[in-house]
């Protein structure tokens, strides 16, 4: 899989990580930055990742800032964009199976590096479900579904 990866410094460690990891597991990852730990604007790293998403250069996006909530704001003002925020495998695996998320952001001072593997690990093992699910999904983009 095609996955961007990008933070803000609060996260510059954690990304390290997953990057790698998520490079260790086969996957074509683009680092979208930061480049070094120093303050960063998170809105400018999530707007970026959201572009690569929108343009169909990553299939999916992994965004990280110190809570996750600010960068996952960033990414889904893009309507291309549909980033959950998640703390655990189960939320991760629903954003997919329910919201087919497209992007998962995490927050590095609340969750560790294994939680955040396995958060990973399930979003990217769960197809989206379909179903039900599909009219919702397309009314995230189009309200007027």
């Amino acid at each position: 899989m095609r996955i961007a990866i990008a933070s803000d410094h609060a996260a510059f460690d954690l990304k390290a990580e997953l990057r790698d990891y998520l490079i260790g597991l086969g996957h074509e990852v683009a680092d979208l930055g930061p480049e070094t730990a120093d303050r960063v604007d998170y809105p400018d790293f999530g707007y970026k990742l959201a572009a690569v998403i929108a343009d169909g250069t990553a299939q999916f996006g992994v965004a990280l800032c110190g809570s996750g909530i600010g960068i996952s704001i960033a990414v889904n003002r893009n309507p291309a964009c549909r980033c959950a925020r998640v703390d655990d495998p189960y939320s991760a695996a629903l954003a997919r199976e329910h919201n087919d998320a497209n992007c998962i952001a995490m927050g590095a001072r609340l969750t560790g590096v294994d939680m955040a593997k396995a958060c990973l690990d399930a979003f990217l093992s769960t197809p989206f479900g379909g179903g039900r699910h599909g009219p919702r999904v397309d009314k995230l983009s189009n309200p007027s579904c």
